[in-house]
């Protein structure tokens, strides 16, 4: 159980993080909706959602038997009209929230590589690995599988954003279909995307 908070506890701060940086680089591309909508906090009453932030977690840990955690929050808005170049501007946007993960996940693997050098009881030392490797792994799942091209995650924005205008029907079908496909790879695809997470774990730690 206590494994189960948390890992709960890492993933509600790791899509917080992931959230807030969509919002703090539409800021930075000159669009304030994210922050005028209260969104630029690492508060995360601010951003959970019920059902990707607390229901799919909790039912993915145990029909899993206890291995497998995952989730997400309520978007972060923003206004592509606020943006000199929307296409590029929100590949840019989508594309920071996985890269925050990558960044947590690089950070915390430092972390974990250089516990022996400091002088904690093994004991300590066991169960700060144990930590550190599940904020490296939940982090990972998450930039990994928000790269996923199907709306409505970050990965069909920067699809869209290389895509070049003879694409549109690739676009049309996606938007049209992609919260359908979404589910049905959450629940019987997700396995696909395991090999490129644990291969990344694999050369962080």
């Amino acid at each position: 159980m206590e494994i189960l908070i948390f890992q709960l506890i890492v993933l509600l701060f790791s899509v917080v993080i992931h959230e807030v940086s969509h919002g703090v680089v539409a800021e930075h591309l000159g669009d304030p909706t994210a922050r005028l909508a209260g969104r630029l906090t690492l508060n995360p009453i601010k951003h959970l959602d019920l059902f990707g932030s607390f229901l799919l977690p909790l039912s993915l840990y145990f029909i899993s038997g206890g291995g497998f955690i995952f989730g997400w929050a309520k978007p972060v808005p923003y206004n592509p009209l606020n943006l000199k170049n929307p296409e590029k501007g929100g590949g840019l946007i989508a594309a920071a929230g996985p890269i925050s993960n990558f960044v947590l996940a690089v950070i915390f693997s430092f972390l974990y590589r250089f516990l022996n050098i400091f002088s904690f009881e093994e004991s300590l030392i066991a169960a700060l690995g144990q930590f550190f490797i599940i904020i490296i792994l939940v982090n990972i799942m998450l930039g990994v599988f928000n790269l996923v091209p199907l709306p409505p995650l970050d990965g069909s924005k920067v699809l869209f954003a290389l895509l070049p205008r003879s694409a549109s029907q690739i676009r049309m079908f996606l938007e049209r279909y992609g919260l359908f496909l979404l589910f049905l790879f959450i629940f019987f695809g997700f396995k696909l995307i395991m090999p490129i997470v644990f291969a990344i774990y694999n050369l962080l730690v």
